[in-house]
C-alpha cells in the first residue's frame, strides 16, 4: 500500500473511531458465554435459594408479610411519582422503581422476556421469591467502530473486549393493593492490569450506575406499553441525593446511621443489599430483618475463577448467616448487624458488611 493510501486508511479510521466515541452512550448487551479464569475479590458470594423458605402454595414465610405491608410511601416520605396507564416510576432521593398496576404473576413472563431481548441471559429465575438476575453481559456499544473491528471484529468477535461487565439483578414485590414494585439494581466489573509491565489482569468490582439502572427501569417501561417519548420525559425528572450513611459504634457493635425514617432506610437498605450482591433468604419489613448469608474475604481454601467464585464452587468455605436490622425513631435510623441468633455482632465480618453497605449508600 502505498503511503497516501495508508494516511487516507488511517484518516478514515480515526474518523469512524470519532464518530464512535460520540455515540458511546449506546446500549448492546450481550451476555458472556465463557467467563475469564481470573480472580475477583468481591467478598460477597451469589448462592442458591434454600428450598425450605418456599410454603405448599407459592407463599414465601416473610416475604410474604412483606408484600402486604410494602409498599406505599407514607404521608411523609419525599418520594414522587409520575403515572401514565398502569404503570408510573416512583423516585425518593436516588432511588428509582416502577410501580404497575398488575399481579406480580402476570408481569414475570414480559419481565424475563425484557432481559432476554436486550442481550442477556438469565442466571436467576426464581418466580416464588420474585428475583430473576442476568448473567454477567458486555456492553458491545463502548467497542471501538474503527475499520479493523467492523471487519476482523466480525469474524473473531471474542478478540476485542471493553474489559467491563455488568450483571442486573430485577426484583419483584407485591403490594396491598395488588399492584407490583420493580427494583433493578446494577453492579459491575472492571478487568484492571496487576504490574507495571502489563502481563496479567484480574477483575475488581467498579461502582454501581445509577444511570444504567434508570435506563432498563424506562426501557421497561415501553416493554409494558408506555412510549418511548413518554417514558424518556418521565425518567428525566431530576432526583434529589439521599443523605449519606454514617458508620459508628453501639455498644461495641458497628453500626450505620441515616437522617431519614423507617420507609426510606428500609428501602435504601434493601436496594444496597441487592447492588452489592448479598444472598437475601427472607425478609421481615414488619421486624426491620433481612436475612442475608454472607462469605468473608480471604477465607476460599483455593482460589477460583471469575464466575466460579461469584457463584459458589465445591470448595468454597460456607456462608454465615447474619440478620441486618433496621430500627427507625422519627427521621433517624440505624442499621445493625445481628448473628443468625439474634445476638449483636461485633465480629470483623459484621465490620465488614456495614461497610459494604455504607460504601454503597454514599
Amino acid at each position: 500500500m502505498n503511503p497516501t493510501a495508508r494516511l487516507g486508511l488511517l484518516g478514515l479510521t480515526i474518523a469512524l473511531s470519532a464518530c464512535s466515541a460520540l455515540d458511546g452512550e449506546k446500549i448492546d448487551y450481550k451476555s458472556a458465554t465463557k467467563g475469564p479464569t481470573l480472580e475477583v475479590p468481591p467478598d460477597l458470594q451469589q448462592l442458591s435459594r434454600e428450598s425450605r423458605y418456599t410454603v405448599p402454595g407459592g407463599v414465601v414465610s416473610a416475604n410474604a408479610l412483606q408484600a402486604g405491608q410494602a409498599a406505599q410511601p407514607s404521608a411523609t416520605s419525599t418520594a414522587a411519582a409520575a403515572a401514565l396507564g398502569d404503570v408510573r416510576i416512583e423516585r425518593d432521593g436516588n432511588q428509582r422503581w416502577l410501580v404497575v398496576k398488575r399481579p406480580a404473576d402476570q408481569l414475570w413472563d414480559p419481565v424475563r422476556e425484557f432481559w432476554t431481548e436486550n442481550g442477556f441471559t438469565l442466571a436467576l429465575d426464581q418466580s416464588n421469591v420474585g428475583i430473576m438476575e442476568t448473567d454477567w453481559a458486555e456492553n458491545r456499544a463502548k467497542l471501538p467502530q474503527d475499520i479493523i473491528r467492523s471487519t476482523l471484529g466480525k469474524v473473531f468477535e471474542s478478540l476485542y473486549s471493553t474489559g467491563e461487565r455488568d450483571k442486573f439483578r430485577t426484583r419483584l414485590e407485591r403490594a396491598a393493593d395488588g399492584s407490583t414494585e420493580i427494583y433493578i439494581s446494577h453492579r459491575g466489573m472492571v478487568e484492571v492490569y496487576t504490574s507495571a509491565a502489563k502481563d496479567s489482569t484480574i477483575w475488581q468490582p467498579r461502582p454501581v450506575s445509577p444511570e444504567l439502572e434508570t435506563e432498563f427501569l424506562r426501557r421497561l417501561m415501553v416493554k409494558l406499553g408506555v412510549s418511548e417519548e413518554q417514558s424518556k420525559a418521565i425518567a428525566a425528572a431530576p432526583v434529589q441525593l439521599p443523605p449519606s450513611a454514617r458508620m459508628a459504634t453501639v455498644a461495641g457493635a458497628p453500626v450505620l446511621q441515616l437522617d431519614e425514617g423507617f420507609d426510606r432506610a428500609w428501602r435504601r437498605i434493601g436496594l444496597a443489599l441487592d447492588r452489592t450482591g448479598f444472598t437475601v433468604e427472607d425478609r421481615d419489613r414488619s421486624q426491620g430483618v433481612y436475612f442475608v448469608r454472607y462469605v468473608a474475604p480471604g477465607t476460599d481454601k483455593e482460589k477460583e475463577g471469575f464466575f466460579s467464585k461469584l457463584f459458589g464452587s465445591k470448595g468454597a468455605t460456607p456462608p454465615l448467616k447474619y440478620r441486618v436490622v433496621v430500627r427507625s425513631e422519627g427521621n433517624a435510623s440505624t442499621v445493625s448487624v445481628l448473628n443468625a441468633a439474634g445476638a449483636p455482632e461485633t465480629s470483623a465480618n459484621a465490620q465488614s458488611i456495614v461497610r459494604v453497605l455504607a460504601a454503597d449508600l454514599k
